[in-house]
């Protein structure tokens, strides 16, 4: 900013309001506003500012664009509004100022406190009693005492009424008063709140604590006063503590790397911090329940389903071509596996009834909130069936894995918490046949997604689906769709040769979340079933050898685990459920 008793020159078409301008009829500036910056008015003696509009100008009379050129002194108008404009811009410029030497203030401040810190050194008491080690969600009353009642002393152990204990973990959440210093740490099993005084308070590391730094603290457990709160209602009065790992801070901080308004890629990219967050562990500890769970079901129910692995390299599809991610497998064409349905059926001839939990694979471009590319398919099949056998159980050992998973207080909390009101489902659940749902969808004029009337034939879009199952609100056994919208191992319904022996289980606010049918089991309906669908059967002899040797009628079915996450813990999108979401465009971190 320089002072000016000239003239200043602005022209609002090609002046530059920025450094390289000066303000003369060479080089003006754009604005009024940034002419007084430059060059403030001061009374009588100040710059006069002249304007001119060179290119959108008014011309003269006779349409002379040449008048265009003229400078003229700044209409009273526009000098007054500049002013106005002027003024507050030299108080948001003082207040910035004042700003900048406070915080300038503040930070030698600071600084002088940490070296001041620097100087404070704390050890650990060696009369006082020798500590536990604990895990921060150990309760064990045999193990440790809790403290109660008042002390002079923030830690006595005159008494022996507390006892005194080692923890680790990482800091959670961190708040700091005068004097005290509250951290909630957290070690992957439990939270514990621990309570920082005197001249553990002082030191530098204490001064400098960022939320996920690793410690280790020593100290005496006491209850938690009436009227306060803290995880597990109790809290540790620490005596000593190091520092085994300082995160980041500043800039590089955990919670500006993934703060709650940040888009979902950048959350993605940085996983392996939000997994670090509460929902997200959470919804990991329900998902580890959920499959122990299943695991336990399968091995309660009778008859049992034995759990096998079959492989993930495949060189035949089951789901049809246009979705398997391909490789070369030492100079041959493979698969990462859609299903492992047809080796599981390898299996019931030998092993009874059988169940897998592995990676599926669906090169599908769909960017919707429940498809992924990878995802963890539960797939169970089962020998000597009927199709009704097939429904039944399926009803039977979902409602028994919800029905354990809510018997865990632990778990059964965190389902709360993650999604409130939630229900085991009504039984028995609705069975509804896929014409039926063409006919109520009709009904209620849910349109297919070209906007037209549902008709018999259709592939009901996922939208229409989850309306569907929303408006009924109950889960639902769809069943009996057409030949052409099926795999072609699913068999025809003998009562109606238009549909199969098919059914999707749909639940409200995810929708389908199984997929299961009856397989063929005659040799001849399999053959006929491959050459209707142009699929060559040699490479699957191993496959069709089973209705060679001894064939039987059997069905199964597929569940997407993230999917009922999903719906168990009412979860946007199945990519929540995972612990690194493979979807399109996404294969890192």
């Amino acid at each position: 900013m320089s002072q000016h008793s000239g003239s200043v020159y602005i022209d609002e078409d090609v002046g530059k309001d920025e450094p390289t301008a000066a303000g003369t009829e060479q080089s003006p500036f754009r604005t009024l506003l940034y002419a007084h910056i430059q060059h403030p008015p001061k009374g009588s003696q100040g710059a006069q500012y002249l304007t001119r509009k060179s290119q959108t100008g008014d011309v003269d009379k006779d349409g002379d664009p040449s008048v265009r050129l003229q400078w003229k002194p700044a209409t009273k108008s526009a000098l007054k509004k500049a002013t106005n404009l002027y003024e507050q811009h030299q108080k948001k410029q003082a207040k910035g100022e004042e700003l900048a030497i406070r915080e300038k203030h503040d930070a030698e401040k600071r600084q002088q406190a940490l070296e001041e810190a620097k100087k404070i050194e704390i050890s650990q008491d060696a009369k006082l009693p020798k500590a536990i080690k604990i895990r921060l969600d150990e309760k064990d009353a045999k193990t440790m005492k809790l403290r109660s009642g008042q002390s002079k002393n923030d830690v006595d152990y005159s008494d022996g009424r507390g006892s005194r204990v080692r923890v680790v973990g990482r800091i959670h959440r961190l708040r700091t008063q005068k004097d005290v210093i509250f951290i909630t740490l957290q070690d992957g099993y439990g939270f514990l709140q621990c309570v920082l005084t005197g001249d553990l308070t002082k030191t530098y590391d204490a001064m400098t604590l960022t939320q996920e730094t690793s410690m280790e603290i020593f100290g005496e457990m006491w209850e938690v006063p009436p009227g306060q709160h803290a995880p597990g209602n109790r809290e540790l009065h620490a005596d000593f503590y190091e520092i085994i790992g300082k995160a980041a801070g500043d800039k590089e901080a955990i919670t500006t790397r993934v703060a709650p308004d940040s888009d979902p890629q950048t959350l993605y990219d940085n996983r392996h911090l939000v997994l670090r967050g509460e929902i997200s562990s959470s919804v990991m500890k329900v998902r580890a329940a959920v499959l122990r769970a299943f695991r336990q079901t399968y091995e309660e129910i009778t008859p049992s389903c034995l759990e096998v692995t079959p492989p993930a390299m495949v060189q035949t599809q089951v789901e049809g071509g246009a979705t398997l991610f391909s490789f070369d497998y030492y100079g041959q064409q493979a698969y990462l596996t859609q299903s492992s349905q047809l080796y599981l059926e390898t299996c019931l001839p030998s092993l009874g009834n059988v169940f897998c939990v592995a990676p599926s694979f669906r090169a599908e471009k769909s960017l919707t909130r429940r498809h992924l590319s990878e995802y963890t398919h539960l797939e169970a099949e089962l020998d000597f069936i009927t199709f009704n056998d097939l429904l039944d159980h399926l009803e039977l050992v979902m409602s028994r894995v919800v029905e354990l998973i809510l018997a865990n207080p632990a778990t059964a909390k965190v389902i709360q918490e993650l999604n409130p009101g939630f229900q085991a489902p009504e039984r028995p659940f609705k069975r509804m046949r896929y014409a039926d749902a063409i006919e109520w969808l009709r009904e209620h004029d849910i349109h297919t997604e070209d906007g037209r009337p549902h008709e018999f034939g259709d592939d009901i879009a996922e939208a229409a689906e989850r309306k569907m199952t929303d408006i009924i609100n109950r889960p639902i056994f769809l069943t009996h769709f057409p030949v052409p919208i099926k795999a072609f191992y699913m068999p025809k319904d003998p009562e109606d040769p238009r549909v199969t022996e098919s059914v999707d289980c749909l639940m409200p606010g995810v929708g389908e979340i199984v997929g299961g049918s009856m397989r063929i089991w005659d040799h001849e309906e399999l053959m006929a079933a491959f050459e209707r669908e142009g699929i060559d059967p040699k490479p699957y002899y191993w496959y069709t050898d089973q209705r060679k040797y001894g064939t039987s009628p059997h069905g199964g079915y597929g569940l997407g685990v993230e999917r009922f996450l999903a719906w168990l813990c009412g979860r946007y999108t199945v990519r929540d459920c995972c612990l690194y979401p493979r979807f399109t465009g996404r294969c890192t971190p």
